[in-house]
């Protein structure tokens, strides 16, 4: 029997490429997508490991120009695009390479569609507004966490602090290329996190109200979960673990490809104003509110979070249906506290006498807000960030 769906639509990258080792054979994977002269968009803290290196000898070897830019910090600002865009520019390069985290592979976006089109990224704040043609982009993610990899979105901070979002196909790579071997030096509060993360992307996706949540999508978080529940702890506690490190990684990109299409909701709306305001890391911000937005969220979805749980953590599968979904909040939250993450946001330096702006701040992300299954008002945002105080 087949059952009768609205109608959706699904995006993703043409190429993903995946395998231990893999970046030596970047130069070849890419060739003929990047051209002869590359921009590879970094950060100072992955040139120091030595898999800068590694990529450009990789590309240089197969004839390939390269310069590097290396100024992206966590939580990008919009001055670091430009900078990097006017060196695009200035080397009369043919392509973008992004290497790193989020941040870099959200910078490496930007910087391909705006140094391939010339407009201004004052013009392409929002959804569906990047609508020209980008240069060459291939994306290598060495975090298993934001899935940027995989996503049209790149987020970016504003010289108000405020977090603003290009979300457009365009922004889509050519290629995103996956090798677990980049991931084994992460440090394990940085695996914990972006870990977190990662879960956060799918669990938001599977439960989106966007009339765009889609049987794929939900799909791919369900699957997503099962390897990123399985391998969370064994990732953070055995950092050499290479099957654990495979899965979060795989894990990340597929929670990526779902939220690309079914997109997040309030537990990233109430995290960006901790980032963006204290410099809390995303997927630290995204640890710290999580169990309270679910709770907040849960007689709303409660189908929705019991489906996830027992992919999650499959001994709540055994839990009655009724009980499942408040058992997944405490298990998800019992997770990050065996992670070693933070578990209040006292406890990152933030002050109560900030939560009321913090509430203000959490009402602008209506594109994201609107994707929750229950409606957040300032008030409900004030009361989900005491809670997590």
């Amino acid at each position: 029997m087949t059952l009768a769906h609205d109608s959706f639509a699904f995006d993703t990258v043409p190429s993903v490429r995946f395998g231990a080792g893999c970046l030596d054979q970047i130069g070849s994977i890419a060739g003929e997508t990047v051209g002869k002269t590359c921009l590879v968009v970094t950060d100072r803290g992955l040139l120091a490991t030595g898999i800068v290196d590694q990529a450009l000898a990789a590309l240089h070897s197969c004839g390939i120009y390269c310069e590097v830019f290396d100024q992206v910090e966590a939580d990008p600002s919009e001055a670091t695009v430009l900078s990097a865009v006017a060196q695009a520019r200035a080397l009369g390069c043919n392509s973008i390479i992004g290497l790193g985290g989020g941040s870099s592979l959200d910078v490496a976006k930007l910087v391909a569609y705006l140094a391939g089109t010339g407009e201004q990224i004052s013009d392409i704040y929002g959804v569906g507004l990047a609508l020209g043609k980008r240069l060459p982009l291939v994306l290598v993610p060495t975090t298993s966490g934001t899935g940027s990899e995989v996503t049209p979105i790149a987020i970016v901070t504003t010289p108000s602090q405020e977090k603003m979002g290009v979300v457009s196909p365009a922004l889509l790579p050519d290629v995103a290329l996956l090798d677990p071997l980049l991931t084994l030096g992460l440090p394990a509060n940085i695996t914990a996190a972006t870990g977190i993360d990662a879960m956060v992307h799918a669990i938001e996706a599977y439960a989106s109200a966007s009339p765009n949540n889609n049987p794929i999508s939900r799909t791919l978080a369900l699957q997503a979960l099962r390897l990123l529940g399985g391998a969370l702890l064994r990732g953070v506690h055995q950092g050499d673990d290479l099957e654990a490190r495979s899965d979060l990684l795989i894990g990340s990109m597929l929670a990526g490809q779902a939220f690309a299409n079914s997109p997040v909701a309030a537990v990233h709306a109430l995290a960006y104003p901790i980032g963006g305001h204290f410099k809390i890391p995303h997927g630290l911000s995204n640890a710290l509110v999580l169990p309270h937005v679910l709770r907040f969220n849960i007689d709303t979805a409660p189908d929705a979070y019991a489906q996830m749980a027992s992919a999650a953590f499959p001994k709540l599968a055994d839990v009655p249906k009724a009980e499942r979904a408040a058992a997944f909040c405490n298990c998800l939250k019992g997770l990050s506290r065996s992670c070693n993450l933070p578990q209040r946001l006292r406890d990152v330096g933030i002050a109560r006498e900030a939560l009321p702006m913090m509430a203000r701040d959490a009402m602008n992300q209506t594109r994201l807000l609107i994707n929750n299954p229950r409606p957040v008002t300032e008030a409900d945002a004030l009361s989900i960030y005491e809670a997590a105080w």
